[in-house]
């Protein structure tokens, strides 16, 4: 008998497995390049995440030169104040500017919980009659972190915040030069009942808690008041 050929469907080739694609090494930038790219990161991943990576991006993060190009991006109205302002710099110590990128004090209200949003958190209080409460705006406040308000009751209630300008991202130099304005803004409300008075005051203290300057406001009675205030 003669010998067949057989029939049988053809060997498949397999497909080459692809290649992984090389991950992108930033420290191979030169430093030029690199201070571009990290300007674009959020300050607070900066300090975070990117200053601990390699000695070489903390040197980076630590410098001046990153944290002025973000200046002159951001808010280059303030570049010429806060150049004038540094003091030398010190091997080892970060740049003052990144604390200042971070916290954005100039023109935000420091005041924290302003309108009650987190109860009574952040304040230290003293109750005079039913004392202090929180309670839904009657009317919508616009620009308000939220739409409640404090209330006190028939007799005086006190509330007090001490902030440090310096945790705030401000530095001495900076402060001296007299040129910024510090900002606190308060809600309160009156109740259904019966009206209120309100007194805000504003102490500027030294490192000795020497009162330096102060402001007060205290307006007639109404239902509602948003007192914003510019503490120059």
């Amino acid at each position: 008998m003669g010998a067949s050929a057989s029939r049988g469907r053809p060997a498949r080739v397999p497909a080459p497995e692809p290649e992984p694609e090389e991950a992108l090494d930033l420290s191979q930038l030169p430093p030029e390049l690199l201070l571009v790219v990290l300007s674009h990161v959020p300050p607070r991943t900066l300090l975070g995440c990117c200053r601990r990576v390699c000695r070489g991006w903390r040197a980076l993060v630590d410098g001046q030169a990153l944290w002025l190009l973000i200046l002159a991006r951001d808010h280059g109205s303030l570049l010429p104040l806060a150049r004038s302002c540094l003091p030398p710099t010190r091997d080892g110590r970060p740049c003052l500017l990144g604390r200042f990128c971070e916290r954005r004090p100039i023109g935000r209200n420091l005041i924290r919980n302003p309108c009650g949003q987190e109860g009574l958190r952040k304040w230290m209080v003293q109750h005079g009659g039913d004392g202090w409460v929180v309670e839904v705006n009657r009317s919508t406040v616009p620009g308000a972190p939220s739409q409640t308000c404090f209330v006190s009751s028939f007799s005086w209630c006190r509330k007090k915040q001490v902030l440090d300008l310096e945790e705030e991202g401000l530095w001495p130099e900076l402060l001296d030069s007299g040129k910024i304005e510090i900002c606190v803004s308060d809600w309160w409300g009156a109740r259904h009942d019966s009206g209120c008075m309100y007194r805000l005051l504003v102490q500027l203290l030294d490192a000795n808690q020497t009162v330096l300057d102060k402001f007060s406001a205290m307006p007639v009675p109404i239902q509602q008041w948003n007192n914003n205030v510019c503490f120059q």
